[in-house]
Formats: structure tokens, C-alpha cells, sequence
């Protein structure tokens, strides 16, 4: 998983960085296939470019060279896409089937779970690791926790993706927003704890022997 993630990762940024170099290459073209080009999707763009012959102009060769490459490298992302689900559902097939996980925040949660074994002894040292573990923050009369700087940031970063998808199409989700919301929490903190709930869920696919370690009271919370 991780080898695909990497290659994936370059995959995009070049495929990024090609799309960036042919957007800079519309500026000094010829206006009028500068107007024929104006207003494209991106895929319509780079089909378009593709296509291209070289009797339109001496920027025809650059344009069509950088499209080629940008499908060259969508095929390669997609593909290790292809790779990296496969690679999930051999070892933890359940995880793509929550809501909002995806295969590469999959891959990176499993990874970030796999370089520290030893240290994974429950979902709360999970979520530490992950950077989702609350940290008091209270003074005086009042009682609050901020937010985690700590931990994996990637793993981090998958469960914020995963939390935003839920708060969009997640039913169950919605409704704890509002509920946390009408009690006087802020859009921030509320996310922080769908993040730690998240990550006591996925815990318990990660480590299913641990599942039973849990009590019953958070096994029935996690959202």
C-alpha cells in the first residue's frame, strides 16, 4: 500500500503540474484557437488539445505533447487506484463499505496503524497516534478541549476527508451536527469529536480482535 501511495501520489502532482504548463500555454496561442478552447472542462480540454494537428500553429506540438501526458498519467492514477482498492479489500474489506471511506484514506489509516503495531494496544492509543485524541484545555469554570496538533498528520487528514463526506451525505451524521450545534458547540469542535468517533469506529475494523475490549457504552456511540 504504501509503494502505491507513493506512486500515486507522484502520478498526481505531475498530472497537476502538466495541467498547470498547458493552461500556461492557451496565454500565447493563436487567439482564435484560444477561443475554440475557452471554456472546456478540463477533460474536454486536454481530448481536445489531444487531437490537435500541427497546422494550427507552432504551439500545437507542446499542447498536444502535455495532453498526451496528463491521459498518459490519469490512466496511471486510476490504475493504481484500481491497485490500492484491491490491496484494501484483501486485508480489511469491511473498512470500504463505511460510509465515506475510501480507498486511499483506507490505505493511509491501515498504513499509519501498520508502522506502529506496538503502540496500537487500544482505540484511544489509535486515536492519539492518529492525532484525534482530545486535549484538555479547561480553566477555571470552563470546561473545553481543543483541538489535537499532534500525531500522523496523514492519518489526520484521512479522517477529516472521511467526517466531511459523513456531514454532506451521512444522515446520522447531520443530525449529531445540528444537536451538537443547538447545544452552542462550534462547526470546529464538533468536527473534532466526529474525528475521534470516526476513528473508535474504524479502530474496530482495523484491530477486530480489539473490538471486544470496548466497552459497550462506546461501541454504541461511535458515529
Amino acid at each position: 500500500m504504501r509503494v502505491l501511495r507513493l506512486a500515486k501520489e507522484s502520478a498526481v502532482k505531475a498530472r497537476t503540474q502538466a495541467m498547470n504548463q498547458l493552461k500556461a500555454v492557451l496565454l500565447d496561442i493563436d487567439p482564435d484557437l484560444r477561443d475554440l478552447l475557452t471554456g472546456l472542462s478540463n477533460p474536454a480540454l486536454v481530448a481536445t488539445c489531444a487531437a490537435l494537428v500541427d497546422e494550427r500553429g507552432e504551439a500545437v506540438f507542446p499542447m498536444r505533447l502535455l495532453a498526451l501526458r496528463i491521459q498518459l498519467l490519469s490512466a496511471e492514477v486510476k490504475e493504481l487506484t484500481r491497485r490500492t482498492t484491491k490491496a484494501v479489500r484483501s486485508c480489511r474489506p469491511q473498512m470500504l463499505d463505511l460510509i465515506g471511506v475510501g480507498p486511499d484514506s483506507a490505505a493511509v489509516l491501515l498504513i499509519a496503524a501498520g508502522d506502529n503495531p506496538d503502540r496500537l494496544t487500544d482505540e484511544a492509543s489509535f486515536a492519539a497516534h492518529c492525532g484525534v485524541s482530545p486535549v484538555e484545555q479547561s480553566s477555571g469554570k470552563t470546561q473545553r478541549r481543543r483541538l489535537n496538533r499532534g500525531g500522523n498528520r496523514q492519518a489526520n487528514a484521512a479522517l477529516y476527508r472521511i467526517v466531511m463526506t459523513r456531514i454532506r451525505w451521512d444522515e446520522r451524521t447531520q443530525a449529531y451536527l445540528q444537536r451538537r450545534t443547538a447545544e452552542g458547540m462550534s462547526k470546529r469542535e464538533i468536527i473534532r469529536c466526529l474525528k475521534r468517533y470516526v476513528a473508535r469506529e474504524l479502530y474496530q475494523h482495523i484491530q477486530p480482535a480489539a473490538t471486544a475490549q470496548l466497552p459497550s457504552a462506546c461501541r454504541e456511540e461511535g458515529l
